[in-house]
């Protein structure tokens, strides 16, 4: 096996990824707000090049960005490779565009050397794959599979406060066939999914792994506006057999958590627990004032849903302890369900086998964050993905992906949809 991407092709890559980044530089790293004018401009430079290459280009029912090889027949379910283009506020450049990039590098060579592949070829350019904007994740890849209803388009952007039905009118998307909950595309058409991304940990750039196969996707649990009530009071003159404290018991509910968590790790579980959000009412704060409410968000991430079932479960009865004995009162509000993702083994094996054959190092890896193949893995589309040593992690405007390790992952991922099949041992 040879590869077929060198300098030229490091530089094209370079030059994509310049030209996404110049329109979407923030005030550190980049912005590119799902549904935005930004993120459409992401996907217009990407056409752009897709065109020059001599790719086809459209806009599926959801506004995503496809690209095909011209004349690729229908009939047949295809290869599919994507990742998204949106950012978190002031994130890195590389997070979901460079498996859009990737993917585009991929056609783009099949039809320079004129290689027919085993099954039509798509790239996809997915939108709103980060919860930050609308509070939910995988907005492009749930409206494929009919999994947006009409309370989704009601969700409220983060900055303006206009609901999400209006941005995918704005963009074109057909919000009639989304409210309703129509699939827009039929599973068994798509006959693999496939998403290089990069790492958004430090284990690869620990190991000195240039590409890691993921083994599976954790899915997550999440309440955004959670709050714990008590009632406020002087800091001086209430006791604490007659205290409130909304602060004092949110840090308990988190101490309790912690141990449970400590406890399931040391036992082998898959588990990770997050509270990224907390704060009291600024208008309210005091040095010598009792806090009566405190707003959290709580995360709860495994590649086993039982797990994520089962340990909230677990904060709910710790919750009820805590209101018991400190009289206060959770309030979660909604709670959003991101189902774990699994990997498609055949296709984690067969990235394996390419890395052997282009004598390309490489670890398993699980995946902490969520990613899109998860919802396509869950629609019973096999899903394969690939991750590129990343270092100073992800959402993070220091992202530090290396062009030549990127260009390994292409050359596995083009040799991994343009090669026959191995037949099972």
């Amino acid at each position: 096996m040879q590869p077929v991407f060198g300098p030229q092709d490091r530089e094209y890559a370079a030059e994509l990824f310049e030209a996404v980044r110049r329109l979407s530089a923030a005030r550190v790293g980049v912005t590119r707000p799902s549904y935005s004018e930004t993120e459409t401009a992401a996907l217009d430079v990407i056409a752009g090049a897709a065109q020059e290459a001599g790719l086809a280009t459209r806009l599926d029912p959801a506004a995503n960005l496809v690209v095909e090889l011209p004349g690729a027949p229908a009939e047949r379910p295809g290869y599919w490779i994507g990742s998204h283009l949106d950012s978190v506020p002031e994130g890195g450049n590389y997070d979901g565009l460079a498996g859009v990039v990737a993917g585009l590098m991929c056609l783009a060579k099949a039809k320079r050397l004129g290689v027919a592949p085993p099954r039509p070829l798509a790239v996809i350019g997915l939108r709103g794959e980060e919860s930050a904007w609308f509070g939910k994740p995988y907005l492009g890849s749930y409206a494929l599979f009919g999994r947006l209803g009409a309370r989704d388009l009601e969700r409220r952007h983060r900055d303006t406060g206009r609901p999400l039905g209006e941005y995918l009118e704005a963009v074109g998307a057909d919000v009639r066939r989304i409210a309703a909950g129509e699939p827009l595309v039929a599973p068994d058409s798509i006959a693999a999914y496939l998403e290089l991304h990069i790492e958004q940990g430090p284990i690869m750039v620990a190991r000195e792994a240039p590409l890691g196969v993921v083994t599976g996707i954790r899915g997550n649990l999440r309440h955004l506006a959670a709050r714990c009530v008590g009632a406020a009071g002087h800091s001086g003159a209430v006791p604490r057999w007659l205290r409130k404290d909304a602060v004092f018991a949110y840090a308990e509910l988190l101490m309790r958590l912690d141990e449970n968590w400590q406890a399931l790790n040391a036992r082998g579980v898959d588990l990770v627990v997050t509270s990224g959000i907390v704060s009291t009412d600024p208008r309210q704060h005091s040095i010598s004032r009792i806090p009566g409410e405190v707003s959290f968000s709580l995360e709860i991430r495994s590649q086993s849903l039982e797990t994520l079932e089962a340990f909230y479960q677990l904060v709910l009865v710790e919750c009820a302890g805590i209101e018991k004995s400190r009289g206060v009162r959770f309030d979660f509000g909604e709670r959003v369900l991101s189902e774990p993702g699994p990997i498609d083994r055949e296709w984690a094996a067969r990235l394996r086998r390419i890395c052997g054959a282009l004598q390309v190092p490489y670890i398993d890896i699980p995946s902490g964050a969520g990613h899109d193949a998860a919802i396509f893995a869950n629609e019973g589309v096999p899903a394969g993905m690939l991750f590129i040593r990343n270092d100073n992690g992800s959402h993070n405007p220091e992202e530090k992906m290396d062009l030549d390790d990127f260009l390994k992952g292409t050359e596995v991922l083009y040799h991994a949809v343009t090669a026959p099949p191995q037949a099972p041992r």
